[in-house]
């Protein structure tokens, strides 16, 4: 007759979960999984009703009841922390030394091998929970692939996006992301200001001093441009040495002036290139955008360069907003120059 060590040894290999009792109820034996499922400390010489508690059948009360469910399916659960759920079929032993208690995590196998650590060590080689937890994990493999396939698509859709609608010198908006937001600030109707900002003497910077120092000189304006407005404003570069600022929300004509007076103001100060002063400044012409009038968007820019070039007749370094007369004199102007 196999003693209950011999079974225990054999039953570590076939079923790694398993408990053998003795006849008063203290665990004699337990599978290896077991080890980790207890923090590593042993089960062995305890009272089996303190490790597991029986949640099915309610009926059972001791030890003789729980010998008394052989073949039944018993539900049970740590009664340490997480407080894992287990079921098991227990198998009295010959001659009434006890029994064997084959566990397993049923549905709580997912949480258990999470907890515990688990692997397919752990499990009998014939147990179903061996083909689920590697379909489990070729699931999770291919669903994280598919993250992370998704996170590479999505940044390079948005680098695309994000270098489509920057210059690349300056790294303002350029003139395809001016219209983006002057198309969407039209189309609901909200209140804004667009200042069109063209640089002065900057084609003597690059004659003087050469295209890099130009370059340079643009980059150092793109900077003072953004430091000067709003995080929700949007400043772009549509041209060489040409800027359009559009305000979103402000229509109040003191502040415009403020803003645009101390952007020219910081654009007068020299800009250096190596051992070079680079000095330029900039004129600028405003317009205005309510609701109310809902005007289009190439009429706006055009007002606003009407506006700009009224400022360079004006003598340059000035900031003005759009009047109708402006047209008139302009038309006077290019007839003159005819």
């Amino acid at each position: 007759m196999m003693s209950v060590e011999d079974l225990a040894d054999l039953a570590n290999h076939i079923c790694p979960l398993h408990v053998i009792i003795d006849a008063e109820g203290r665990v004699v034996s337990h599978g290896p999984t077991l080890l980790k499922v207890c923090s590593e400390e042993s089960w062995i010489g305890k009272p089996f009703f303190d490790v597991l508690d029986l949640q099915r059948p309610r009926a059972v009360q001791s030890i003789g009841d729980l010998l008394d469910t052989a073949g039944s399916k018993l539900h049970f659960q740590l009664r340490q922390p997480p407080h894992t759920r287990m079921k098991g079929v227990l198998v009295p032993l010959p001659d009434g030394q006890g029994a064997f208690i084959n566990l397993s995590f049923g549905i709580s196998v997912l949480d258990a091998v999470r907890d515990f650590n688990l692997t397919s060590q752990d499990f009998s080689p014939t147990d179903l929970t061996i083909e689920m937890l590697y379909l489990v994990e070729a699931k999770s493999a291919a669903m994280e692939a598919s993250r992370q396939l998704n996170l590479r698509l999505q940044g390079a859709k948005i680098a695309a996006e994000e270098q489509a609608f920057t210059d690349t010198l300056t790294g303002l908006k350029n003139r395809r992301a001016m219209d983006h937001v002057l198309n969407r600030l039209l189309n609901s109707g909200r209140d804004f200001a667009l200042m069109h900002v063209d640089l002065d003497f900057f084609k003597q910077v690059n004659d003087t001093f050469g295209h890099a120092a130009g370059d340079a000189v643009l980059q150092k304006v793109a900077a003072i441009m953004v430091d000067c407005t709003r995080k929700s404003d949007t400043v772009a570069r549509v041209g060489g040495d040409e800027f359009v600022l559009i305000f979103e929300g402000m229509l109040d004509r003191n502040r415009l002036s403020d803003l645009a007076n101390r952007l020219i103001a910081r654009l007068e100060e020299p800009i250096m290139y190596g051992a070079e002063k680079c000095r330029i400044s900039a004129s600028a012409g405003t317009v205005l955008s309510s609701s109310a009038e809902a005007p289009e968007a190439a009429l706006l820019l055009h007002q606003a360069d009407v506006a700009l070039y009224a400022a360079k007749r004006a003598g340059r370094a000035q900031h003005l907003f759009y009047a109708p007369h402006f047209e008139a004199e302009m038309l006077e102007q290019d007839s003159k120059s005819a």
